[in-house]
């Protein structure tokens, strides 16, 4: 048998209950989240996005959460990449965060909407320099020659801006609100926990339903 196939992971190292998990979603990845911190993880706000094209082929990659609240998820990134050209023909899109130390996972469905330019304004100019330069410099996605491009580019920019490049048109940030939360904690025997959050739509403007599903 390959080595591949002998790698294997007990889990054991905690339980997700239905007496246990809060009943709002955006509550219980809070805890989880702050968990995950307290605990050293690294980059806990790092999370796999997944988007669909209009050729219907599913696309991820790893990004940076940069805030989360009743609103929604929150990340940014260059509007004219393959994941912003994306979601501008299909606004649906899902999050997987994987925090390994926790044997845990959370996935995220929902619509995607740019968030205002204010709130990408502010968050650009609390980036450090050389990122903010990095904007500029790279056109993210396409096809270029080498490295030197980059090089160049980002020499180009900061020789052209100094220490304030303001935020480019093309780079801001996206708000996923969810409509779907799952919540993953490995168990022993792969008999895992988990739990499903899906909005009901009520007069109150939605509640959530809570379920478990098989692992």
């Amino acid at each position: 048998m390959s080595l591949i196939a002998n790698l294997r992971t007990h889990y054991g190292r905690a339980q997700l209950n239905e007496s246990d998990a809060h009943p709002d979603p955006l509550a219980q990845f809070a805890a989880w989240f702050d968990e995950a911190v307290a605990a050293n993880v690294p980059e806990p706000n790092a999370m796999t996005l997944a988007t669909v094209g209009c050729d219907l082929r599913p696309s991820t990659r790893v990004v940076l959460m940069k805030g989360f609240d009743a609103e929604g998820i929150v990340w940014y990134t260059n509007y004219t990449s393959r994941k912003g050209c994306e979601l501008s023909g299909n606004p649906y899109a899902a999050l997987q965060f994987h925090w390994t130390a926790q044997e845990r996972v959370v996935r995220i469905e929902g619509r995607v909407a740019q968030v205002s330019q204010a709130e990408s304004d502010a968050y650009f100019n609390c980036r450090p320099l050389d990122s903010r330069i990095g904007a500029w410099a790279s056109p993210q996605s396409q096809v270029i020659t080498g490295r030197s491009v980059l090089v160049a580019n980002a020499v180009r920019y900061g020789a052209q801006f100094l220490l304030q490049p303001p935020r480019p048109a093309h780079w801001g940030g996206y708000r996923l609100t969810p409509d779907r939360w799952e919540f993953w904690q490995g168990r022993p025997g792969r008999l895992h926990d988990r739990l499903r959050y899906t909005l009901q739509s009520d007069s109150q403007g939605g509640t959530w339903l809570q379920e478990r599903l098989a692992p």
